[in-house]
């Protein structure tokens, strides 16, 4: 099953100075772009809204708004795509439902190999004995 995609309708970009070096541009400029997502509100399954909000991710605010800030490239239509792009990424890996695993008892094979090793073990720090120790 594919992911859903992100309506473009649901997000709203607001255009911001951008941090760090880059001259005069930077300083003029509202080239970066802050992306507002708010969970709850989403045409998104409501599975996926869940796990969502369950992410460990600092970008998801605690009232469901998911805020992201795109600043790496030059114009604002690149970095409002970048920005996007990173909130498709977040609802994919929250589409992700992983397998649950079955626990399986060990095979008749490895259970008699981890006991001869441990047989092996034992003897060998057997052999080594204990010294006499003098007490003069």
């Amino acid at each position: 099953m594919k992911p859903p995609r992100i309506d473009p309708r649901e997000v709203d970009f607001t255009a911001i100075r951008a941090q760090g070096a880059g001259g005069q541009n930077v300083n003029k400029v509202s080239s970066a772009a802050h992306l507002r997502f708010d969970i709850g509100a989403s045409s998104l399954p409501e599975a996926i809204k869940e796990r969502l909000l369950a992410l460990p991710d600092s970008r998801i605010g605690g009232d469901g708004v998911v805020v992201i800030k795109a600043q790496d490239h030059r114009s604002l239509p690149r970095n409002q795509a970048d920005a996007l792009a990173r909130l498709q990424d977040m609802v994919d890996r929250a589409a992700h439902v992983p397998k649950a695993r079955r626990a399986t008892k060990p095979t008749y094979g490895s259970t008699v190999r981890r006991l001869e090793s441990k047989t092996r073990h034992s003897a060998t720090k057997a052999k080594r004995g204990r010294g006499i120790l003098s007490s003069d």
